[in-house]
């Protein structure tokens, strides 16, 4: 594919990404209307968030898998004809009042955007030769460091006019990026003839599902009596018996939407456990504004401020990730990413009551964040998976990343709640993250070499025409 072609294709994906990161950020300038429309208490507005989650981590391992069965183009175009919908659902809910088809728009909205991502990495992967995947790759991962960045003006601009307005813009951006994707996508079926994994999606949806329901049920004011409860406990045990379940059934799946035949490669494993780890730190993240006001002081408005040095980080560092990646492989650019998030954590939880080091410490934590979440990981997944293979790849790398924010914040919020102290206990959970970055580290020094990294997948890849 000649350079303009490829260009025009980066541009498709940038927008399509940046439409469903942009909704992650501007969502929270309308909360306050919304739980003044609908009458609601804290825990209904958390389903908000948390329907959106559920529904993100089921749609991501199955779009990126049908992306294998029937083409890139065709199913990146699916996913964002649903995340269109769900946004005029949404649009809806708010002018016939009903709180309920809300959620729904919502959940359509994460099952929708579950797969863009994944799908727009494997894109690349098919598109752009191994040399320069990494600096599109960084690309693309800088859209989540912008659109935290004009989110949030973004949303307080259309406030103004109804919260309603927040979600109804996405129906235009997602009607330009579908003509634009029909026209320069990629439109190849990669396999052809073999049969969809029902029962292991089926499977692995209850598994993903029981587990982040267990996890967002979790009250972690009262972290231990919540531990105990039926509500959690419960759902937690569902998602084991489904998990293993699904690893006894994917073994002899001919087509496996879960393809344990990945985790037999080293570097697969450990960059699945890095985005994890990645996934568990951007969580640790939400709580930064309350350790800010706990610790220095200040209101809730100038706290969420205090949030800018990191994404302006992450803004900066994924495309300066993106670049290095292609001059010095993925294990020098993560190591030293995650020493300086691991720096950077411990440095806040030591440090967050003098505000400059409040900054540097964000700063810090930006940059490092970025070198895990951006465009390193799916480099390693590129480099070791086959065109086939490519986009349940990259869907797993987003499941694993959700798992770990779920994780991430029970656990943090476990942490901070164990103190009597609320400052103390913001503390002591930045530094339990600070700890875990330490353990990534080992992880990280272990991936392949850049001449290592440098040879063929294990896999002759084919394509077949559509």
């Amino acid at each position: 594919m000649a350079q303009a072609p490829r260009n025009q294709v980066l541009a498709v994906l940038f927008v399509g990404v940046l439409m469903g990161a942009i909704d992650i950020a501007i969502v929270g300038p309308a909360l306050p209307a919304i739980q003044a429309q609908f009458e609601l208490d804290s825990r209904a507005v958390s389903w908000i968030f948390s329907i959106y989650v559920l529904a993100n981590l089921i749609g991501t391992p199955l779009m990126a898998k049908l992306s294998d069965n029937f083409g890139r183009r065709a199913i990146y175009l699916l996913d964002v004809a649903l995340f269109a919908v769900g946004s005029l659902v949404v649009v809806l809910s708010g002018i016939s009042g009903g709180f309920a088809l809300l959620l729904v728009g919502r959940a359509i909205q994460g099952f929708g955007a579950g797969g863009i991502f994944p799908v727009a990495s494997a894109v690349i992967g098919d598109t752009f030769p191994p040399e320069r995947r990494g600096g599109a790759l960084g690309l693309i991962g800088a859209v989540f460091g912008i659109a935290f960045v004009i989110g949030p003006i973004l949303g307080g601009l259309l406030l103004m006019l109804g919260w309603q307005w927040l979600f109804g813009i996405n129906l235009p951006i997602a009607a330009v990026v579908m003509v634009l994707a029909w026209r320069v996508l990629p439109h190849q079926r990669l396999q052809q003839g073999v049969g969809f994994d029902w029962l292991g999606m089926t499977l692995l949806a209850g598994a993903l599902g029981s587990l982040a329901y267990g996890l967002v049920s979790i009250d972690v004011a009262n972290f231990g009596a919540s531990l105990a409860s039926a509500g959690v406990w419960g759902w937690l045990l569902v998602s084991a018996s489904c998990w293993v379940a699904l690893i006894a059934v994917e073994r002899g799946a001919a087509n496996p939407v879960f393809p344990i035949a990945l985790f037999a490669r080293r570097q697969l494993r450990l960059g699945y456990t890095l985005t994890a780890g990645a996934g568990l730190g951007e969580a640790s993240l939400v709580f930064m504004p309350s350790l800010a006001v706990a610790a220095l002081g200040v209101s809730s408005g100038v706290a969420s401020f205090l949030l800018m040095p990191v994404v302006l980080a992450m803004s900066v560092g994924s495309p300066l990730a993106g670049r290095m990646l292609d001059r010095f492989g993925s294990r020098t650019v993560i190591v030293v990413g995650v020493a300086i998030m691991a720096v950077g954590m411990l440095l806040l939880s030591q440090t967050a009551g003098v505000l400059a080091m409040f900054i540097v410490s964000g700063v810090l934590i930006g940059f490092g964040m970025s070198a895990l979440l951006g465009a390193p990981i799916r480099y390693v997944t590129l480099n070791e998976t086959t065109a086939a293979e490519r986009s349940s790849a990259q869907g797993l790398v987003n499941t694993f990343t959700s798992v770990g924010q779920l994780l991430g914040a029970a656990l943090v919020g476990a942490v901070a709640a164990s103190s009597s102290q609320l400052g103390d206990g913001y503390r002591s959970a930045y530094a339990f993250v600070g700890v875990l970055g330490v353990a990534l580290l080992v992880a990280a020094v272990m991936l392949k070499s850049r001449a290592d990294e440098a040879k063929p997948a294990p896999v002759a890849e084919t394509a077949t025409n559509a």
